[in-house]
């Protein structure tokens, strides 16, 4: 515990080194936010889209799940690939230190800068566009820890299974720019394609707004959302145990 504690703040101080990634991660949901709310937010609920609630309701919970999507899959997969092209998994393994302690670190510090993220998404959104605060606070911090922790697990595994910090960077912003368009962050589903809509319903990103959007409005729990996002996380622990425990170059 100790160890995770002190490489835990060690990641920390370098993230906030990192002023673009900062930005990416923080500043863009919001701007695209601005964006939509400017175009939709003034339109009344529409029984045909945006689930017959408000334009303004639905994408904050959606971007609220887009930016723990976002760290996981953008920031976690680069730091980890880079480290393993410099071999500090490999120094890590020769130490008394476990690579678990640094994955670990991660994890917990792509939970802190999401929540962060989801608190500046949500207060701009309740302030300036008058959406719903939530209506059951304990539901919305337990759903988003589960889809912060979850997309941070898998950040992690696809740290360690792409090559290169460079491969690791161009996969996360395909997989951003997807999120937003086909995960619930941009165009409305009903108004998409079918394939398109399809795709958009297998993405985690969309559970993720679901598993938030319940207890937000006061609508109670999406099972169906829980039990996606939770054997996303459960598969990405066990895949990220497995290759840990077998590659013997991590």
């Amino acid at each position: 515990m100790r160890a995770l504690v002190a490489v835990t703040a060690t990641e920390l101080r370098l993230f906030s080194r990192e002023p673009m990634t900062v930005l990416f991660v923080l500043v863009l949901p919001v701007v695209i936010l601005y964006v939509l709310n400017g175009v939709f937010g003034g339109q009344p609920a529409d029984p045909s889209v945006w689930e017959g609630i408000g334009a303004v309701d639905f994408y904050t919970s959606a971007y609220v799940a887009l930016v723990a999507a976002t760290v996981g899959v953008l920031t976690v997969p680069v730091h980890l690939a880079g480290y393993r092209e410099q071999g500090v998994l490999r120094r890590f393994r020769a130490s008394a230190l476990s690579p678990v302690a640094l994955i670990g670190a991660h994890v917990v510090v792509a939970t802190c800068v999401a929540t962060v993220g989801a608190v500046v998404v949500g207060c701009v959104s309740v302030v300036a566009y008058g959406a719903l605060t939530p209506q059951d606070w304990i539901g919305v911090v337990a759903a988003h820890l589960l889809c912060a922790v979850s997309f941070a697990v898998l950040g992690a595994l696809l740290g360690l299974v792409l090559p290169t910090a460079r491969a690791a960077q161009g996969l996360g912003v395909l997989l951003f720019f997807v999120f937003v368009m086909l995960g619930g962050a941009g165009p409305p589903s009903e108004v998409l394609p079918d394939t398109l809509a399809r795709v958009g319903d297998a993405l985690p990103v969309t559970y993720g707004a679901r598993l938030l959007r319940g207890p937000w409005l006061g609508n109670g729990v999406d099972l169906q959302a829980v039990a996606v996002i939770s054997g996303l996380l459960v598969a990405c622990a066990v895949l990220t145990a497995w290759r840990l425990r077998t590659d013997d170059r991590l």
